[in-house]
């Protein structure tokens, strides 16, 4: 019976699955792994920013002449789309700690969608940029490339941990699956959050 379920391991349906997780009384220890991971990432692309702006106040003219300003409308709509998404993902979370392993598969699977249209837009623009100037000719390509890289990459993991949690939820929830689509989902609050600030120095010669 599912209501005699009370450990972890022994969540293995659905129902127990959810009967485990109303009575939980600390957070899992997997989210560990998934702070130690977003902590390490946050630096990274926190390093980049700073180093955005050092090499900024190094020189008058930001970007170099021959290189326009970026343009501002494609990537706040794009960045507005990849924090939108973060709402599907939450009810799927709320779905799956409820027991419904289907609803949380769609959820989610809407989430990928729009995550994964996200990316591919962005790598157009990210490919257009290159044919208008290297990271190799400039500190402002080599800086500029390096941080929006770094923040696609970052995208392109998240899909990767999507897919691996779809696959999975397909054979239903688990105590374990219910772990792994609450931690994947803090990546991507994490991803959505860091996002902004990406942007935002991605954009500054034209704000």
């Amino acid at each position: 019976m599912s209501g005699s379920v009370t450990r972890s391991m022994e969540a293995t349906t659905n129902r127990a699955t959810a009967v485990v997780e109303s009575s939980r009384r600390s957070m899992p220890s997997g989210w560990i792994g998934m702070i130690l991971l977003i902590a390490t990432e946050a630096t990274l692309l926190g390093c980049l920013i700073a180093t955005y702006f050092y090499l900024r106040f190094k020189v008058v003219d930001w970007p170099p002449p021959g290189i326009e300003k970026p343009s501002l409308t494609l990537p706040l709509v794009f960045t507005g789309m990849l924090i939108a998404s973060c709402a599907p993902f939450f009810a799927g979370v709320q779905a799956a700690k409820a027991g419904l392993a289907r609803a949380a598969w769609l959820l989610i699977a809407s989430a990928t969608a729009i995550q994964a249209t996200y990316l591919g837009l962005q790598i157009h623009l990210f490919i257009d940029d290159l044919n208008k100037f290297a990271p190799d000719e400039t500190a402002y390509g080599s800086v500029y490339f390096a941080m929006v890289g770094a923040h696609h990459a970052h995208v392109a993991v998240g899909l990767a941990f999507d897919a691996w949690l779809l696959a999975k939820l397909l054979g239903g929830l688990t105590n374990y699956r219910l772990l792994g689509v609450r931690v994947v989902a803090l990546y991507w609050y994490f991803v959505a959050a860091t996002a902004i600030p990406v942007v935002l120095t991605q954009l500054y010669p034209s704000l």
